[in-house]
């Protein structure tokens, strides 16, 4: 087999109909996050994550400013084109080049985000960038095992479950079994055949509702 090493993810913009991804930048898109995560209204954003909520603003930029640094994850800020707000973000992370094994987490969607075309698209821009442009043949997700609503989506999406990682992680002093999901390169074909399907303006109706669903078979 080719075992030639992966490209390593860049700080680019990507561009998609209803959502564009950057690089994490706290001046650019701070204001936009920070209300659009803060509250307790949003606490669940945070529920599962391994930081968060943040109390006060200054401490919510600082940590932007050490996530936008970050190399591995690389965070991508997602921005509706509609609105030019950021509305939430993703990194892609655990970066094994030699492997050509990579893995999309550190998602956050906000409440404009959620449900939404533009939500689709951003995994679909990273997924696309993942296979088409960088290389890689394994596309990890991983979760707390708790968290139904992201073991949901990755499978909508077109990860399959390969199990569960028992004890694998202590995320804000309690247990976390993690799940485990993959895409192969050798089912991006049809992946990125049925994403395209699903995002195509003639499968939604004129208020936007959608008439068949993004159901990822092989």
């Amino acid at each position: 087999m080719d075992d030639r090493p992966a490209k390593r993810p860049e700080r680019i913009r990507i561009e998609g109909c209803h959502v564009t991804l950057a690089p994490l930048n706290p001046a650019g898109h701070g204001n936009d996050l920070w209300h659009g995560m803060r509250g307790a209204e949003n606490e669940a954003l945070w529920k599962y994550m391994a930081y968060g909520p943040f109390a006060t603003r200054e401490e919510f930029d600082a940590h932007l400013k050490t996530k936008a640094a970050s190399e591995d994850p690389l965070f991508y800020a997602i921005s509706s084109r509609q609105s030019g707000r950021a509305v939430g973000h993703a990194t892609l992370m655990r970066i094994d080049q030699n492997n050509r094994v990579i893995e999309v987490g550190g998602i956050i969607y906000t409440p404009a985000l959620q449900r939404t075309r533009g939500a689709t698209e951003a995994m679909y821009l990273l997924a696309r960038y993942v296979f088409d442009d960088l290389g890689y043949r394994r596309y990890e997700w991983k979760c707390d095992a708790l968290n139904k609503p992201a073991r949901r989506a990755a499978l909508r999406l077109g990860f399959t479950f390969e199990g569960i990682l028992r004890q694998h992680m202590i995320i804000k002093g309690r247990n976390r079994d993690t799940a485990w999901l993959s895409m192969l390169d050798s089912e991006w074909t049809a992946r990125k055949q049925q994403f395209e399907r699903w995002l195509d303006d003639s499968n939604f109706d004129p208020d936007g509702r959608q008439k068949s669903a993004l159901v990822q078979r092989i």
